[in-house]
């Protein structure tokens, strides 16, 4: 998704910046009034919720600029006709609100009122039809049975080393950049998802980082990168990663220092310091299975996998059909992903490759998920044959709506739930990148509810819980 491969926006994204473009008018007598919106119910959990919204006001000139204020949030059980009661009060004054619910009832609708100096917070430009914000209402997930084993976080898209969000093309500045003074965008969301996936409310074992680390592959970037991951965890037990079509190999002299393909003569920076290219890699995490494929093409932004991978990963789901498998790649694989996203079919997987992957998992019933990201969204999409798989994309963390999504491991089923970065600088990111696609980008990426929260049941007893009890208290394995 960068300024090299126009094929990741339309002209839609050729306009993006336009939003941002300052809105001139007559110098108004007084300041305007504050408001509160973008009100988004970003995470439902079974016991938890994350809501986030935004105050400011606009200049003389008509641009909106932050405010901060207090946060506050009333909440009660939606069938109750007793005033809301303020479950959260927080006077720190902040522009960018986010506030994490706790101790809520399974399965029980919630009403909410998110305020600040009073004002009540409303959503943002998202039309009725497709906002879950509109009713201020929502039910609580309730959590698959038997125990939780383990807990999973899925990334993608941070494109470390990227300059602009959202640009096309050198011609078309359209993108969004950092604010003047602070640090590289890319590097404030890394440090933003490293910091939080290591909180104790977030419980993860593993981080999964599905393709486009960084913005170019460059041996600056691949090496920085690398470096600030380890510094975080165990390369192929704590942290497992894919390539993206950012990361591919590349011919100029940026990339010659890296190990080059003899029949190309492309350089191959990135796999230097992660993986070669177009290898598939598995990893055994307590019992569950866990597939990366490279899905890129040497030149260009679609997928593919080559026929030595798709050997490889056939050799191994025939090996063992129904071990609970896991399979992440860059690239979505459905046709509604290839319907949906703003770069067409050409965007997603090979429909060749596509449809291997399907004959493979209909063999193979162990495999229950497969994690791609390339479209920047959050997004279930059906299958092309009838596999018992989901397919889901799981939007940038590089941009808004800069998140990650949650995938907590039962012994009777999954629980998927998005999560917005936390840091007071991640938060001032994401709401800049919100102006992003003319304007749509929450539109576009956040994803209905249920797309980025939701409940699977499954058998996945055969995992190993990440957890043991010595003497009473919990340890990892």
């Amino acid at each position: 998704m960068g300024h090299h491969e126009p094929s990741r926006r339309t002209v839609l994204t050729a306009l993006a910046a336009a939003a941002a473009l300052p809105v001139v008018g007559l110098p108004l007598a007084a300041p305007p009034a504050m408001t509160a919106r973008d009100l988004e119910l970003v995470t439902v959990g079974d016991r938890s919720a994350a809501i986030t919204w935004t105050t400011g006001a606009p200049d003389l000139i008509g641009r909106r600029q932050p405010i901060r204020a207090d946060t506050e949030l009333a909440l009660g059980p939606a069938d109750s006709r007793r005033p809301l009661p303020v479950v959260y009060s927080d006077p720190t004054p902040t522009a960018f609100h986010y506030v994490d619910i706790t101790g809520l009832e399974p399965g029980r609708p919630y009403r909410l009122e998110a305020r600040s100096r009073g004002v009540r917070a409303t959503p943002g430009a998202t039309p009725r039809w497709s906002s879950d914000e509109q009713k201020h209402e929502f039910r609580t997930l309730t959590s698959p049975p038997g125990r939780l084993l383990r807990t999973i976080a899925l990334a993608n898209d941070l494109h470390f080393g990227e300059e602009v969000s959202g640009q096309i093309v050198p011609a078309l500045p359209t993108g969004v950049r950092q604010e003047p003074g602070l640090a590289p965008y890319p590097e404030v969301m890394l440090d933003a998802l490293l910091t939080d996936v290591r909180a104790p409310d977030r419980d993860v074992d593993h981080l999964v980082l599905a393709g486009d680390l960084t913005n170019d592959g460059t041996p600056n970037q691949s090496r920085e990168l690398r470096r600030r991951l380890d510094d975080w965890g165990e390369f192929g037990r704590d942290l497992l990663v894919c390539r993206g079509n950012h990361d591919r190999p590349r011919i100029g002299a940026q990339w010659q220092t890296g190990p080059r393909l003899r029949a190309t003569g492309h350089h191959d920076c990135w796999g230097a310091h992660f993986l070669p290219r177009q290898r598939m890699v598995e990893y055994d995490v307590g019992g569950l299975r866990v597939i990366g494929l490279d899905t890129t093409e040497l030149d260009g932004s679609g997928g593919k996998v080559d026929a030595e991978q798709m050997a490889a990963l056939r050799s191994v789901l025939s090996a063992e059909p129904d071990r609970p498998t896991m399979v992440f790649g860059h690239h979505p694989v459905t046709r509604a992903s290839g319907r949906t996203n703003p770069g067409g079919p050409g965007f997603i997987l090979d429909r060749d490759d596509a449809a291997t992957l399907h004959r493979l998992y209909e063999r193979a019933p162990g495999v229950f998920l497969h994690h791609s990201g390339h479209t920047h969204r959050n997004r279930r999409t059906r299958p092309d044959s009838p596999v018992p798989v989901e397919f889901l994309e799981v939007a940038s963390i590089k941009e808004y709506p800069a998140g990650y999504s949650l995938l907590r491991l039962y012994e009777g089923g999954y629980m998927v739930t998005f999560q917005t970065t936390r840091a007071e600088a991640a938060r001032r990111w994401t709401a800049r990148s919100r102006t992003q696609l003319f304007g749509l980008q929450s539109r576009y990426s956040l994803g209905s509810l249920s797309d980025r929260n939701h409940v699977v049941h499954r058998d996945l007893s055969g995992i190993e819980p990440a957890r043991v009890t010595v003497s009473g208290s919990p340890r990892r394995r």
